[in-house]
């Protein structure tokens, strides 16, 4: 990979797994300085080894997510690490609880929304003034393809990443004049990285119909934030950047056959 984001700093929440880690290090190789930040040290740990055994530089940040303080204090141990600045800040980390509407109680609620919705809030308002007094920086929010295709599972998880995409468009126009431009990606189906190829990933499902008809790979998305990142899209604002094997906005000719009149 080009050294595309060759002298920046980057923060990448929940990447000690799944797609947060691969964009970690794809930023890396990037030449980034990447803070990786969640809350398995374990996993973290292994993901700065895997950067810094590439040749990158990386550390890593434990974080508990989930109200304004905890940003905060994120994005100021972050900033230290990494010389006093965050050039390009990625709002990865969510969950996504095993409910249905009606099993959902208040507290699940609240706790879904504080990690996916509050968390990224707080930390793009922490760290937005010091992007424009340096002149500059990115954001990238990560949505999803369940924000604009209705299922009858996971209305909550849906709902927040609703809320991240139209974040992502609202920031784009009060950041962008000052120099941040904002953007997100919308994940389709996505394999965990270890996944067994020989078992069948049961999210698979959902791709039957779209042209590319099977899960894509974390690798996917870390590709796509690399490019938003880097100054090959800076005429990129406000952008929800659809990788999902075209999920959510191709009709195959199969699909129509069964719809036709």
């Amino acid at each position: 990979m080009t050294r595309r984001l060759e002298n920046k700093t980057a923060l990448v929440t929940g990447s000690t797994s799944n797609i947060g880690r691969e964009i970690a290090v794809a930023f890396g190789g990037a030449g980034a300085h990447v803070i990786a930040s969640g809350r398995g040290d374990a996993r973290g740990q292994e993901v700065v080894a895997r950067i810094r055994d590439a040749g990158g530089k990386a550390d890593y940040v434990h974080a508990e997510l989930g109200g304004a303080a905890a940003s905060r204090a994120l994005a100021e141990e972050a900033a230290g690490l990494l010389g006093g600045r965050i050039d390009i800040l990625v709002n990865n980390a969510g969950i996504f609880p095993g409910h249905t509407t009606l099993t959902t109680g208040e507290d699940t609620f609240d706790r879904v929304y504080a990690v996916n919705v509050k968390s990224a809030f707080f930390l793009t308002q922490t760290v937005a003034p010091a992007m424009i007094r340096a002149g500059g920086g990115a954001i990238i929010n990560l949505g999803s393809w369940v924000a604009r295709l209705g299922l009858p599972v996971g209305a909550l998880y849906s709902s927040t990443k609703g809320a991240v995409e139209t974040l992502t468009r609202a920031w784009a126009a009060e950041f962008g004049p000052l120099g941040i431009r904002v953007n997100a990606i919308s994940p389709g189906v996505i394999l965990p990285p270890d996944w067994d190829p020989d078992t069948e990933y049961p999210g698979a499902v959902f791709m039957r119909g779209a042209p590319a008809s099977a899960p894509g790979h974390p690798g996917a998305i870390a590709a796509a934030a690399v490019y938003l990142a880097s100054d090959e899209a800076a005429f990129v604002h406000g952008a929800v950047l659809d990788i999902d094997g075209g999920r959510v906005n191709v009709l195959t000719s199969a699909d129509a056959a069964a719809v036709r009149p």
